[in-house]
């Protein structure tokens, strides 16, 4: 007789005339085999991991990529707007945008990154399930790509360094990334900065991506420039009503229907699938927008009568292609032409942004998975660590932002992924995606505004985690918190936090030893302990 299905390992039968049981057994035959065992599937032999399955683990890598598809439209939207290779000598970057030739190679630009994001996110999630069966999918970071875009390089390209240099820093960060995860130097690292302040960072960037998905340029279009009287000004007017100069609205303000469509449709419908736990509600919300937004002969339509509505709708009817791509593969460059400074602070910020990021994001989710060992480590940590490092350097050939780990990776856990089969899933839906180029560069920047907007709400939930009891730490905190959005910048405001906490605890510290511990501030046995002595437990 042969192998027992999993329903009748449990005491049931299938009612659906056989179909359940015949599943069963394909699941049964399948995740004991030799397929299986590399994965340490349930029955395989050798070091089972749980209730694995495989059903169970091609079910959960769809939700993962589900739930993280999004990167395809959003990292290509954000990174465009750099301009990437195309280029343009004026001295006012935003008059680029008025120049045919330019906005037509800034549209191939997000087509490349589209292909680029889409090829990246799924080789190198793929890779990291089978190296490291662990089912943890990688993709281009939110906030790194908004830091990469708007404080690196700039809007069309008016920032410190050009787009190719800037693809050189993150190509030299994954290559010191690697050997930090060798020497263990990566998780010494995480701890020099306090754990507070490592909270204060992603609730920051959380404000910083909420803040680009009511802009313009990549979001919704509430919110705009306030000339001299505010640096912020309630948009939401047609582009054609804002002023050039003071970038405010002249008139018109909240009339733009495109605005209300993505809060409508990407914006409240995506909040209430959201709170029936549905897992496909960023996707739903951006695909009903998109949708809405490709019938032609509207107000609020992408496809408007235009040379460049044109051309987007004769590509956008092709459905099925494979875009290669021309102006962002391989770009890198290695002259820096005076830029030598910009570009050590660049590289600076990407390897220690993406230190806390990457190791804490990938420690919590194997966490999750619940195969972290008593000592806080868990099994082939230094060649996942090095994995997501190498694939930082390869995503910089592919012309996109630092490679991370995905928070996103709990979805797919949560729906009972535990070995890298998980990974190996997401990867190929990713890979998928690539021919489906068309599709995914018709869609429109307000669709993706706010999914923006709600990944930056769901990242500031960790705000509670934040030390709120002791001066010395709600400072330092509240001002990285701050200066991560007002000053457009995730460097800035871990610079200007981790400046006020050393200078107000150094001070502190000084009247103490001085005092020989009589004087102590108020609720100082309440402030965070931080030291750099290793624990097993930490990150």
């Amino acid at each position: 007789m042969g192998a027992p299905s999993i329903s009748e390992q449990n005491g049931e039968r299938s009612r659906f005339f056989g179909v359940r049981d015949m599943l069963d057994r394909l699941d049964y035959n399948i995740t004991t085999s030799r397929f299986g065992k590399f994965f340490n599937l349930r029955g395989s032999g050798g070091r089972e991991i749980g209730d694995a399955t495989f059903f169970r683990e091609v079910r959960a890598g769809l939700t993962t990529f589900a739930t993280m598809a999004y990167i395809i439209a959003v990292n290509a939207s954000i990174i465009s707007q750099t301009g990437g290779t195309c280029e343009c000598d004026l001295t006012d970057r935003q008059a680029c945008d008025e120049i045919t030739s330019y906005v037509a190679c800034k549209e191939d630009v997000r087509r490349d990154l589209i292909t680029a994001t889409a090829a990246i996110s799924g080789i190198s999630t793929f890779m990291f399930g089978l190296l490291t069966n662990l089912p943890v999918a990688l993709a281009p970071g939110m906030g790194l790509n908004a830091y990469f875009a708007f404080q690196v390089v700039g809007y069309n390209g008016g920032g410190h360094i050009p787009y190719r240099v800037a693809l050189t820093a993150v190509f030299v960060e994954g290559f010191i990334f690697v050997l930090l995860a060798i020497t263990g130097l990566r998780q010494w690292l995480v701890k020099l900065i306090p754990a507070t302040l490592k909270t204060a960072t992603g609730v920051g960037i959380g404000l910083f991506l909420t803040e680009i998905g009511l802009s313009y340029s990549a979001g919704i279009g509430a919110i705009t420039g306030g000339g001299t009287s505010t640096p912020l000004a309630l948009g939401g007017c047609p582009i054609e009503k804002i002023d050039k100069l003071s970038g405010a609205c002249t008139d018109g303000i909240m009339t733009n229907k495109s605005l209300w469509i993505a809060v409508t449709l990407g914006g409240l419908v995506t909040s209430f699938l959201m709170a029936f736990r549905v897992k496909y509600a960023l996707i739903i919300g951006i695909a009903l927008v998109s949708i809405v937004s490709w019938i032609r002969g509207t107000d609020f339509t992408y496809f408007p009568d235009t040379v460049e509505g044109n051309a987007r709708y004769e590509y956008f009817k092709q459905v099925v292609q494979f875009h290669p791509i021309k102006r962002t593969l391989n770009e890198l460059q290695w002259d820096f032409n005076g830029n030598g400074r910009q570009f050590a602070l660049a590289l600076f910020t990407f390897l220690y942004v993406d230190v806390i990021d990457a190791t804490a994001t990938l420690y919590s989710m194997v966490r999750f998975c619940g195969v972290v060992r008593p000592d806080g480590d868990f099994a082939y940590s230094t060649l996942a660590y090095c994995t997501d490092a190498t694939f930082i350097s390869v995503g910089a050939l592919f012309g996109s932002s630092p490679i991370t780990a995905f928070i996103e990776s709990g979805a797919g856990i949560a729906e009972g992924g535990r070995s890298g089969l998980t990974a190996a899933v997401t990867g190929l839906c990713f890979i998928v995606s690539i021919f489906f180029a068309p599709i995914l560069a018709s869609i429109p920047p307000w669709a993706t505004g706010c999914t923006l907007i709600l990944v930056g709400c769901m990242m500031i939930r960790q705000v509670t985690q934040v030390n709120w009891r002791y001066i010395g730490d709600i400072l330092p905190s509240f001002v990285v918190m701050t200066f991560i959005p007002f000053s457009y910048s995730v460097a800035y405001g871990l610079i200007a936090g981790l400046f006020v906490y050393a200078v107000l605890n150094g001070m502190v510290k000084i009247v103490i030893w001085i005092s020989r511990g009589r004087w102590e501030p108020s609720e100082y046995d309440l402030k965070e302990y931080w030291s750099l002595k290793s624990s097993g437990d930490s990150i």
